[in-house]
């Protein structure tokens, strides 16, 4: 997105999670100037490289802009709880001083960024599901309460995570059992280089391709096997039936953290946010028709935290321009 210098203030909005981290400069109108992207940001998944990610973001969304002209920034940041470490926080401020920021960060949470993306309300619910899965209860645009959020070794239940690790674990499961390789495991088979290995034909722990994918995913990050979850929505769409028991089980796992973290006969809105709980994946289109018979409230989705975030800066900086329709262009951008 391309645009001439601002010659009046700005906001700054930015979006640090495990797969991107996504700065907006918007206007003081509320209009999108520029938009920078970079890599995963979480400083809990990515810790040796979140600050050079953020960095990365911030020079591209600032260029051709002066910094000095950003009046107020927002910043949610998903791991943000590894900010209250003293040394992750001095990487963090050393990247906004270099690009020449003079306004201070305000580090929010990306629960509640993604909240304000969805909507204008000041209370509600909202979920991220993407590499990770989180929900919180909003009170006055801040969190007031999570469920799960507990990271790849302990929940994230239904999030990008647990989708590639049940696509890998399905998929072992039909080796061991000598089973014929539907759509998912050939697709888990082909993506870890283990398709064309070869085959036991009696003993299943002699089986080439499940000592490939073994060894291939333990020798990798473990946060790598969100990479896997669009292999479960394909299979899906092509009829795979271990495929489609995830995605019911991913969507049934949501909706159940939405409903532990929401007051009984609540009707304030619900946002969804995150790849995973996207309007057109699987998961998120059976999540909604769960949510949706379970819980009243208006159902909304956030297109991206990023948006949520300048629109907070925005009010920040004059309440009178947050409107809806400035939530609505910055979220488009």
């Amino acid at each position: 997105m391309t645009s001439p210098v601002a010659r009046h203030w700005l906001v700054l909005g930015g979006d640090v999670g495990g797969t991107s981290t996504r700065i907006l400069v918007a206007t003081r109108e509320g209009s999108p100037l520029r938009v920078g992207i970079a890599g995963g940001g979480n400083p809990v998944s990515h810790p040796d490289s979140a600050a050079a990610a953020l960095g990365q973001a911030l020079r591209d969304a600032l260029m051709g802009v002066d910094p000095t002209l950003v009046r107020a920034a927002v910043v949610g940041v998903a791991g943000g709880s590894a900010l209250h470490r003293p040394e992750v926080r001095a990487a963090f401020d050393r990247v906004w001083s270099d690009v020449g920021l003079g306004c201070p960060a305000t580090y929010a949470s990306d629960l509640e960024v993604a909240f304000a993306a969805g909507t204008t309300q000041a209370d509600g619910t909202v979920l991220i599901a993407g590499t990770g899965a989180v929900a919180g209860a909003v009170r006055g645009r801040r969190v007031v309460r999570t469920m799960d959020g507990h990271g790849w070794l302990l929940g994230d239940d239904g999030s990008g995570f647990w989708l590639g690790r049940q696509a890998v674990r399905a998929t072992l499961h039909a080796l061991d059992a000598a089973e014929p390789l539907r759509p998912l495991a050939t697709s888990v088979l082909r993506e870890l280089g283990a398709l064309g290995a070869p085959a036991a034909t009696q003993r299943p722990e002699l089986d080439e391709r499940r000592v490939r994918v073994i060894h291939t995913l333990h020798a990798r990050p473990p946060v790598q096997l969100a990479e896997l979850a669009p292999l479960v929505t394909a299979a899906y769409a092509a009829g795979d039936p271990a495929a489609h028991d995830i995605v019911e089980e991913a969507a049934r796992l949501l909706a159940r953290t939405v409903g532990r973290v929401r007051q009984p006969e609540e009707r304030t809105p619900i946002v969804l946010a995150g790849s995973v709980a996207g309007e057109d994946s699987p998961i998120g289109k059976t999540l909604r028709a769960l949510i949706t018979q379970r819980l009243p409230g208006a159902l909304l989705s956030a297109p991206n935290g990023v948006g949520g975030a300048a629109w907070l800066a925005l009010a920040t900086a004059d309440p009178t321009a947050a409107t809806d329709e400035a939530r609505i262009r910055l979220v488009r951008a």
